[in-house]
């Protein structure tokens, strides 16, 4: 049986867009920085489930996006 650890508390997080998102974008990914983690969730879904990575992971995935590995 596995060991479930609890993730970390988002009810307070602030939770922020992309200055490219423009105001009124209804699809867009919001991050918050929740010592030690980056949270990332679905604007159109605020209450729905939310993406942690560690600090080296959320580095990897900005690496990734810049050098156009998520480029479809």
């Amino acid at each position: 049986m596995g060991v479930e650890t609890a993730g970390p508390d988002l009810s307070s997080a602030m939770w922020r867009k992309s200055s490219r998102s423009g105001p009124n974008c209804d699809n867009c990914v919001e991050i918050a920085f929740v010592t030690p983690a980056i949270a990332i969730r679905d604007s159109k879904d605020p209450d729905g489930p939310a993406l942690i990575l560690a600090p080296d992971g959320w580095s990897a995935f900005l690496a990734g996006t810049k050098n156009g590995e998520f480029d479809l």
